[in-house]
C-alpha cells in the first residue's frame, strides 16, 4: 500500500495517536474473565470472602505481582496468578461485580464488541451450579453494558463457555453452552495446557456442538505446534483458532523474501479461518520473542483472517488500545490497518450474520471514517490560526 500525500501535506499513511487508537471502534474475540479483573476488586473480594491468599493486598502493588508473576518465565507462577482470581470468583455477587466491570473497562476503551470466556466448572468451590455461574456472569455483562451506556459507550459483550482440557467435563459445558445460547452465550471454547492434552479428548463435545449448529473456537498453537492446530481444524472442526500463532512454522520466507506456505497454511488462509492473535500473551509465553518477531506482522501482509486480543488484560498489563499502540509503533500501522483488523475480528463473531454487517457498517467503518477525516479539520484550525496572526 503507498502513501498518497494530500496538498496539505497530509498523507493516509499517518501513524494515530494513542488518542485516537483509543476512540477507535474495536472488536475483542479472545479475552479471559479470570485474567481480566481490576486488582482493587481483587482486594475487595478476597476481604470480603475471607480468602487470605493474595500475595499483596495493596491494589497498586498487587497490579505489580500479577505482571511480574506472569513475566516471570516460570509456568508455575503464571498458574498461580489464576488460582488467585478464580478464588475470589466464587460467589455470585462476585461474579456480576467481575462481568459488569469487565464490560464496563472495555468500553472505555473503545471496545464496541466482545467476546468474554470463562470456565464455568472453575467457579464451583462455594456451592455455585453451573447454572448458577452463568446466568451471574450473564447478568454481570447485562449491567456493565448499561453503565457504560451511562457514561456514554457502547458495548455488546458476548459470553464463551470454556471446558478445561485436562479435565473430562467438556460434554457437559459443550451442552451448557447450548441450552444458554439464545440467553447470553454465543460459543464454547477448550483451554488449558496444549501438550499432552490433545482437543482430539473432547471429539464428543465437538461433534455434540456441531450436530446443534453451534459455534466454538479451540486453543490452539500457542505452546504446541502444528498437531495441534491441525487436530483442531480437521478433526474437531474449529471455528476460530485460539491463538493460532504457530501457524507461521508451515510458512517459508526465502533470503529473497519469497514466500512459501504449507498445506496447512494455506488451507488455513483459503478458508478465512480468524486466527486470535494475542501479541503481549504470546511474549510473555514464549510464543514469540519481541513484537517486531511477532508472527502478526506477516501474516497481515499475507492477509490471513487475522485478528488482535488481550488475552488476560490484568497479567499482560495491557488493553486493546495497548496492543494497537505497541503494532502501530513497530509496524507503523495506521487507522487503515486498524479497521482491517477491526473488520476482521467482527466477520469472525460469534453473532448473526445481518448483526455482524451492522456492526461492520453502522458502528465500525462511520467510527474509522470520523477518525480519519481528522486531519482536514486540525488543517482548517493551523490555517485559521495562521491568518489570524
Amino acid at each position: 500500500m503507498t502513501s498518497q500525500t494530500h496538498a496539505t501535506g497530509h498523507t493516509d499513511r499517518e501513524k494515530p495517536s494513542a488518542e485516537q487508537i483509543r476512540r477507535a471502534p474495536k472488536v475483542l474475540l479472545h479475552d479471559h474473565l479470570d485474567g481480566g479483573l481490576r486488582p482493587g476488586t481483587i482486594v475487595d473480594l478476597a476481604r470480603a470472602n475471607g480468602y487470605e491468599g493474595l500475595p499483596e493486598t495493596d491494589p497498586d502493588k498487587l497490579g505489580i505481582w500479577f505482571r511480574e508473576a506472569a513475566d516471570s518465565g516460570s509456568l508455575e507462577r503464571y498458574l498461580e496468578t489464576f488460582a488467585h482470581t478464580c478464588a475470589v470468583m466464587q460467589t455470585t455477587d462476585a461474579l456480576k461485580r467481575v462481568a459488569a466491570e469487565c464490560a464496563e473497562d472495555l468500553a472505555e476503551d473503545g471496545v464496541v464488541y466482545a467476546e468474554i470466556r470463562y470456565a464455568p466448572e472453575q467457579h464451583l468451590e462455594q456451592g455455585l451450579t453451573l447454572e448458577e455461574v452463568v446466568e451471574a456472569v450473564n447478568e454481570g455483562f447485562r449491567e456493565g453494558e448499561r453503565r457504560a451506556k451511562a457514561n456514554g459507550h457502547r458495548i455488546r459483550v458476548g459470553a464463551l463457555l470454556t471446558a478445561m482440557r485436562h479435565a473430562a467435563r467438556a460434554l457437559e459445558i459443550a451442552e451448557l453452552a447450548n441450552r444458554y445460547r439464545d440467553l447470553g452465550v454465543v460459543g464454547f471454547d477448550i483451554a488449558g495446557a496444549e501438550a499432552g492434552f490433545p482437543p482430539t479428548r473432547h471429539l464428543d463435545a465437538f461433534e455434540f456442538l456441531k450436530r446443534e449448529n453451534n459455534h466454538f473456537t479451540i486453543h490452539a498453537g500457542e505452546a504446541f505446534g502444528l498437531p495441534s492446530i491441525w487436530q483442531a481444524l480437521q478433526w474437531c472442526g474449529a471455528d476460530r483458532l485460539g491463538h493460532g500463532v504457530r501457524i507461521i512454522d508451515d510458512i517459508q520466507v526465502a533470503d529473497d523474501g519469497t514466500v512459501q506456505l504449507g498445506r496447512l497454511a494455506s488451507y488455513v488462509r483459503d478458508k478465512r479461518i480468524p486466527l486470535e492473535l494475542c501479541p503481549t500473551s504470546n511474549l510473555q509465553t514464549g510464543a514469540a520473542t519481541s513484537y517486531a518477531e511477532h508472527p502478526i506482522g506477516l501474516l497481515r501482509k499475507l492477509h490471513f483472517r487475522a485478528t488482535v486480543n488481550t488475552d488476560n488484560r490484568l497479567m499482560s498489563g495491557t488493553s486493546m488500545s495497548r496492543e494497537f499502540e505497541h503494532l502501530v509503533g513497530t509496524f507503523g500501522y495506521t487507522l487503515d490497518d486498524m479497521q482491517w483488523f477491526t473488520v476482521n475480528a467482527m466477520k469472525s463473531a460469534f453473532i448473526p450474520f445481518d448483526e455482524r454487517l451492522a456492526m461492520i457498517n453502522d458502528v465500525i467503518k462511520p467510527g474509522y471514517a470520523e477518525l480519519k477525516s481528522e486531519w482536514l479539520f486540525r488543517q482548517t484550525a493551523s490555517t485559521s490560526a495562521s491568518a489570524g496572526n
